[in-house]
């Protein structure tokens, strides 16, 4: 799929009760109306019948429930016929299926506007002979319920007993998606929560309706003749994504639903097993990742990284992306690593990647552009961020720990010079880069000391204003009055400033040696912590 497509219009089946019964239209085929005659309300046909009422008093509404027939002989109503018309939009609004009644003994006719308001509420009205008793009815049509509901729950039983078998038989989504597609002879389609297809089946020309409609939605959510019809998978309380069924017949019926749903909780447990794997999975490879970075992965590297579909016996870059100390949370580390990992699939397939505890390394060919690499995978973490160092191009196994320590170094650097989300590669620090060689970091504070003194601390305020004047000197080439104008201040105040930091520092302004040295303090300084 191109550009991760919006979803497509489509219904969102309920994860309700399933729908059990019968429709009117086959209510009106068993044997005992066989005489009935339906007046008015063709189009509610398919309305679906779960059981049935008798009308024995006139405040009905009381006590019907939806999805009832409703059988009376107009007793109830025979001194009042003229509201029978606003019994039927009544009847209508509390969700009946459908009203059958008896005329001649209390009702003679039904009103014509009862009938014109049945017809257009496409609510059924049915006339029943009167040679026929309610018991019979009732029998036959409950009969009818309960065998469609006993089928139903059978054929679900039936389907989740194959599917649960698929995954105890280790099958994956592929599978699963097949049996669906089988047992409701539909096309299918597994996608994740960004819509990416994990795995269709059923028939090819469906499948390639069903990809269309989820490349190129419809306002009405069909294609052909057919719908869509998507369950949501649930594992874990989080949505990996849908289940969706295209069928070219029409709808999904209720029970079709139903199964849809049973499969959408044996994909759950197929994503759950899959995680636990991919999560011992990705402890083995990091593992494996850092013994390379550290130098201890042994003299079978090249072979061990090929079982993981790495290539690292070529000219390769490493570069680390390390978490802002602001955004270090697991959540917004998982979604770093899952960046990662893409950008690197598209990049470079047989480039290795693995996440520790607060960074994600990646290993890959010296051609990759690793600049634009890690502005995609920075790009797609929208709620954190985090900094990353490019290495020079290291030639084989045993160069990359050093590779390793260069993409640190420039992560972190980048960080205090760039602030967070900055991307540095190791070439591009300049004197950053042969201060971040020097080990001894304690030579290093020791130095700052000795040049700055009492300017090298952040507990005086004072001291503090006074050395970012000094920097902004140092900065200009002690062009005074572009200092000034920079800080704001009165020359006056300035060439003050800069007397109080000769008597602190010595003669900078005469001596170029001095003025390196409070350069390079100043430099390990901005690297502080690094």
């Amino acid at each position: 799929m191109k550009n991760d497509p919006a979803p497509p219009a489509m219904r969102l089946a309920s994860t309700g009760t399933i729908l059990y019964g019968v429709s009117v239209g086959e209510v009106l085929g068993v044997s005992t109306l066989a005489e009935a005659r339906l007046i008015a309300g063709r189009s509610g046909l398919d309305r679906i019948v779960q059981r049935l009422n008798v009308m024995e008093v006139p405040d009905i509404l009381a006590w019907v429930k939806p999805h009832e027939l409703l059988l009376t002989t107009g007793y109830p109503l025979r001194n009042t016929p003229q509201s029978l018309d606003r019994l039927v939009a009544d009847l209508d609004e509390r969700g009946l299926a459908a009203l059958a009644i008896k005329l001649g003994r209390y009702l003679d006719e039904l009103p014509g506007e009862m009938v014109e308001q049945a017809d257009r509420l496409g609510f059924p009205l049915i006339l029943l002979p009167n040679d026929v008793a309610f018991d019979d009815i009732l029998n036959q049509v409950l009969t009818d319920i309960l065998n469609r509901q006993a089928a139903t729950l059978a054929r679900a039983e039936e389907a989740h007993r194959a599917l649960v078998q698929i995954v105890l038989a280790g099958g994956g989504m592929r599978e699963v998606a097949a049996e669906v597609a089988g047992l409701l002879q539909v096309a299918v389609a597994m996608v994740d929560i960004s819509g990416r297809i994990l795995a269709t089946a059923g028939e090819a020309d469906q499948v390639a309706l069903l990809r269309e409609e989820l490349v190129v939605p419809r306002e009405s959510g069909t294609s052909g003749g057919g719908r869509c019809t998507a369950v949501p998978v649930v594992a874990g309380g989080h949505h990996h994504g849908k289940i969706i069924a295209y069928g070219a017949a029409g709808p999904l019926t209720p029970s079709d639903i139903g199964l849809l749903e049973r499969a959408a909780t044996v994909a759950a447990l197929v994503i759950t097993r899959q995680e636990a794997v991919t999560a011992v999975e990705s402890k083995y490879r990091a593992d494996f990742l850092r013994d390379v970075l550290t130098g201890r992965g042994g003299t079978r590297v090249a072979e061990r990284a090929r079982g993981f579909g790495w290539d690292l016996e070529r000219r390769v870059g490493v570069v680390v992306a390390e978490l802002d100390p602001d955004a270090e949370d697991r959540p917004v580390q998982d979604r770093m690593l899952a960046a990662w990992q893409a950008a690197v699939r598209r990049h470079d397939p047989r480039g290795a990647v693995a996440g520790f505890s607060h960074e994600v390394v990646a290993v890959v060919g010296a051609a990759v552009d690793t600049t634009r690499l890690a502005r995609e995978a920075l790009a797609a973490v929208c709620d954190g961020t985090f900094s990353t160092g490019l290495s020079r191009v290291a030639d084989g196994v045993d160069a990359i720990p050093g590779a390793y320590g260069q993409a640190l170094k420039a992560a972190r650097v980048g960080r205090q010079l760039h602030g967070a989300g900055a991307v540095a590669h190791f070439d591009e620090l300049g004197v950053y880069r042969l201060l971040s060689l020097v080990n001894d970091t304690g030579e290093l504070h020791a130095f700052v000391r000795e040049t700055l003194g009492s300017l090298a601390g952040d507990d005086d305020a004072e001291n503090a204003d006074l050395r970012r004047t000094l920097q902004m000197l140092l900065d200009t080439n002690l062009n005074v009055a572009e200092t000034a104008r920079r800080l704001h201040f009165h020359y006056n105040t300035l060439r003050y400033r800069i007397g109080k930091l000769e008597r602190m520092l010595g003669s900078f302004t005469e001596d170029a040696h001095l003025r390196l040295n409070l350069t390079l303090a100043l430099h390990v300084l901005r690297m502080r912590g690094i």
